[in-house]
């Protein structure tokens, strides 16, 4: 796993201490450290001999600030150099704590897209009273057009099932109301295109949900949305979350996300994360990795057919 290690908002610190969780927990998992070598120095020191022959360095010390443009990650920086290490095989995932407009901006660039997806989207999977949902977009595409959200369903349904083993996922699409007709403008013109829109893995439209049915999963298990609202909704979570005295036993809101729609396994931790966030954000690219989650997506994606035609508000990512 490539970790940026200056990436976040208490970074480096608690990328350390994350990564060296990541390591004592996991004995077959092997960390490239991607930062300053005095940084990276500090954490192979704290490891036994054994723990020690598991990580290596690529020393880079320029940062991508969290408030940064993201076109700031098309020049050297730690998570540019994070994933070109997997682009040249030298890792098998990445993660990142940092800036989510960079990271997504130089996996895009790097990596390159699966077919058929312009926008990449992250996906958090939340504990519900009836399982796990799968969130997408949190954070990845702002603005996303009918078309986009239509294609995310089909990412958000492959997911559920491969990296979840959720049976036939039933998807919904985020509004104020269940009934036909309710939402704003994109969500009254997404409803039909999800409706239309051919799902993988048994998967099956819904229709219309509520924010309550994140946290309840009684009527789906993908729920779909832009990354505008289903970033301010998983923050939402987290603070109620905090107002109760913590996290149901079965887990909280997940402070790291996996990024469909590039080729290569990445996860975006939160920003304000912990040293045991980062290292969730390490053991579920481990995880994701081992299932062959990324590329078993994005075969599922090919056999979907979709619209060639970008929504109107769809852009590239700039070369």
């Amino acid at each position: 796993m490539a970790v940026d290690l200056l990436g976040g908002d208490d970074a480096p610190a608690v990328v350390v201490d994350g990564a060296l969780r990541a390591v004592r927990t996991d004995p077959d998992l092997h960390l490239l450290l991607v930062g300053p070598t005095e940084v990276a120095d500090g954490l192979i020191g704290a490891l036994d001999p054994e723990q020690r022959s598991r990580v290596t360095v690529r020393p880079v010390r320029t940062v991508v600030g969290m408030a940064d443009h993201p076109t700031a990650a098309r020049g050297e920086s730690t998570v540019r150099a994070a994933v070109h290490a997997v682009r040249d095989g030298f890792a098998d995932a990445l993660v990142s704590a940092g800036s989510t407009g960079a990271t997504v901006t130089a996996a895009a660039l790097g990596l390159g897209r699966w077919t058929g997806v312009r926008r990449p989207a992250l996906v958090a999977t939340l504990p519900a009273v009836e399982g796990p949902v799968v969130l997408l977009d949190v954070g990845g595409t702002l603005e996303p057009g009918p078309a986009t959200l239509a294609r995310h369903a089909v990412l958000g349904a492959a997911y559920a099932a491969v990296a979840h083993a959720v049976a036939a996922p039933r998807v919904g699409l985020l509004s104020i109301g269940t009934e036909a007709g309710k939402g704003d403008r994109l969500r009254r013109s997404a409803d039909p295109a999800l409706a239309a829109v051919p799902l993988p893995c048994g998967a099956r439209y819904v229709g219309l949900v509520e924010g309550y049915d994140v946290s309840l999963g009684t009527r789906a298990d993908v729920v779909v949305t832009d990354g505008f609202t289903g970033n301010v909704l998983l923050k939402a979570i987290e603070g109620a979350y905090a107002m109760a005295g913590g996290p149901p036993a079965s887990g909280g809101a997940p402070r790291a996300a996996a990024l469909l729609g590039v080729a290569g396994t990445v996860v975006v931790c939160h920003g304000a994360a912990r040293p045991e966030d980062v290292a969730s954000g390490i053991a579920l690219a481990a995880h994701l990795w081992r299932r062959s989650a990324t590329d078993t997506v994005s075969t599922l994606l090919d056999a979907v057919p979709h619209d060639p035609a970008p929504d109107r508000n769809d852009t590239e990512v700039a070369p």
